[in-house]
């Protein structure tokens, strides 16, 4: 019993051994600095499209401009999606790339393209709906959690 032990703790190390040669290393301050600049290159980018529309029409609302803002990124972003653009800048930019409005549209569009070959329904629908639910979910409990801590510790 104890010689079928030495030889699986032996095995395991050299299993481990291997997997650390293979793995790529990652420098973490760069990682971060790509993270950033990515996601702040993508800020800047919804900023100035909220300024053009607030250019174009400046009779629209703030929550307007906001609206059609989120719109336009995430158009972008499931067409970068479509077209392999977002896995590039992902790869690259890494947590920066996959801020809540773009993230989640890719998300939703790479579901959707990974299961197009089931067919219209339960292939793209139900895929993309399979990323939606989890997100809806969460967003409801935790907001409700929120509200309810909210409540209790100001009393509003």
């Amino acid at each position: 019993m104890s010689e079928n032990t030495n030889s699986i703790k032996a095995r395991n190390a050299l299993y481990n051994e291997y997997v650390d040669t293979i793995t790529p290393k990652t420098n973490i301050f760069k990682a971060l600095f790509h993270s950033f600049v990515i996601g702040g290159i993508t800020c800047i980018i919804g900023q100035g499209i909220g300024d053009i529309a607030k250019l174009i029409a400046p009779s629209l609302s703030t929550e307007m401009v906001g609206n059609i803002t989120a719109m336009i990124l995430v158009t972008v972003a499931i067409l970068f999606t479509g077209l392999g653009f977002f896995d590039v800048i992902a790869r690259q930019g890494g947590a920066g790339s996959f801020l809540p409005i773009t993230g989640f549209a890719n998300a939703m569009a790479s579901a959707s393209m990974e299961f197009k070959t089931e067919g219209l329904i339960f292939g793209t629908s139900v895929k993309l709906f399979s990323v939606v639910g989890p997100v809806v979910v969460n967003g409801i409990v935790w907001s409700t959690v929120a509200g309810l801590l909210n409540l209790w510790i100001l009393g509003i």
